[in-house]
């Protein structure tokens, strides 16, 4: 079934056999992505207060892991190329890849906890490339699966995992600080947190026909859809606009506590805003699943983009602690959200290379989020005080997630979807 086709009736045991899997994905992605990357957040100021980091060094620290996060991607999208060129590579099961990338989060995030500076650059690019290759391969996994199970929907709930993690670790971070306990702690403390998750969920990663292989040939068309007759074009836009959400929204998702900290010191709730931002990532991926079928993709990312531009212009407008916190949901409702629809939508445009493409729109997205925290160390470096530069860097941000969102509007218009007429629809089921 594809993302646009309307869904058959689900049998409750099918829909009951699909939540293992849903959940398997969401641990899976709260491990890899709310963990292995954006620990790193609601950490950075407890590594600035132990003065084991500056705020230029934290920025270049944050570029290795989203160039790590490109680089994975990159190799996610070249997968079927490089098993095609080296035929002699072994078959490799989605699933084995994310159990390999969950075990190698844990390892990854442990080492942040050892004093070697020196190569907290290398592990921080290290846990950017597996958490890319697990966002892959869990996303190509699970909602193959699902698709299978007749509940194409739920796959909006693995995309809950970043928030899940988000929030966990964000409220560990709160109780963290408030104990005084040192950054290395909470690297370690996440460490074991990682391969406890992972062991959770072990068993239901495993099975399914999704695996590394060479080009197949192109899926069938599926009932209820018409040919799509401008998918490179449609693609090559889907692309680019993906990236702009990248560099969009990684300056606040970053230096949020940083930011926040500089505009009200000695609040008692500064580290809550993140933790927010995960609840809002949470309840933004839910709300995906609960969306009636048929609606157009495009037009829902450009509500998203629109929604997150708004939260970054709510801390903007009024640097208090109701605007960072209004801010901080609204940023993150959207955020997983953004990527389920835009990933449905590879699934409609690229059915026969699904994963490839997944992989080479979260390279473009990573190529976003590279950019963003070298902006912030120059235009820190190039203004008069911290607080001008962060807010022209979030100014920054904004606009060009209205640019997105103007770019999927037009997309709207220019390539509707095509749909089989109805009788025709009827008479293929």
């Amino acid at each position: 079934m594809s993302a646009t086709s309307q869904p058959h009736p689900v049998s409750s045991s099918a829909s009951h056999g699909a939540w293992p899997i849903a959940l398997a994905g969401l641990v899976a992605l709260a491990v890899a992505m709310g963990i292995g990357r954006f620990a790193f957040t609601p950490l950075l100021p407890m590594m600035l207060n132990d003065g084991v980091v500056d705020l230029p060094t934290a920025s270049w620290l944050a570029s290795a892991n989203y160039f790590g996060y490109m680089l994975g991607a990159i190799l996610c999208t070249l997968q079927p190329w490089l098993w095609a060129r080296f035929k002699g590579l072994p078959s490799v099961a989605y699933s084995s890849l994310v159990r390999a990338g969950l075990v190698a989060t844990g390892v990854l995030t442990l080492a942040m906890g050892w004093h070697f500076p020196a190569l907290w650059p290398f592990l921080r690019f290290a846990a950017g490339v597996t958490s890319a290759v697990v966002f892959v391969f869990t996303s190509g996994w699970c909602l193959s699966q699902l698709a299978k199970r007749g509940v194409p929907a739920m796959g909006g709930i693995i995309y809950m995992g970043p928030g899940a993690g988000i929030l966990v670790s964000g409220l560990f971070a709160t109780g963290m600080v408030a104990w005084h306990w040192t950054a290395a702690t909470g690297w370690m403390i996440f460490g074991v947190l990682s391969f406890v998750l992972a062991a959770g969920v072990w068993h239901v990663l495993r099975g399914g026909d999704e695996r590394l292989i060479p080009l197949a040939p192109r899926a069938a068309a599926q009932p209820g859809d018409a040919p799509q007759h401008h998918g490179n074009a449609e693609m090559t836009l889907l692309t680019l606009a993906y990236g702009l959400a990248g560099f969009g929204y990684i300056i606040t998702a970053t230096f949020l506590p940083v930011i926040a900290r500089a505009a009200l010191p000695g609040s008692a709730w500064l580290d809550m805003f993140w933790p927010i931002f995960g609840l809002g990532v949470m309840l933004g991926a839910l709300l995906a699943t609960r969306l009636p079928p048929g609606k157009d993709f495009r037009l829902l990312l450009a509500g998203c983009y629109f929604l997150q531009a708004l939260g970054i212009a709510a801390s903007l407008w009024s640097p208090s602690l109701a605007g960072f916190a209004l801010g901080s949901l609204i940023l993150g409702i959207p955020f997983t959200a953004i990527t389920f629809f835009a990933m449905q939508e590879v699934r409609r445009l690229k059915p026969a290379t699904a994963a490839s493409f997944m992989g080479l729109l979260t390279a473009t997205y990573g190529v976003g989020q590279i950019l963003g925290p070298p902006l912030v160390a120059v235009l820190l470096k190039r203004t008069a005080s911290a607080g001008a530069g962060f807010t022209l860097s979030l100014e920054i941000a904004a606009a060009s997630l209205l640019v997105g969102a103007v770019m999927y509007l037009w997309m709207a218009k220019a390539y509707p979807v095509l749909r089989a007429a109805p009788a025709v629809a009827a008479a293929a089921k």
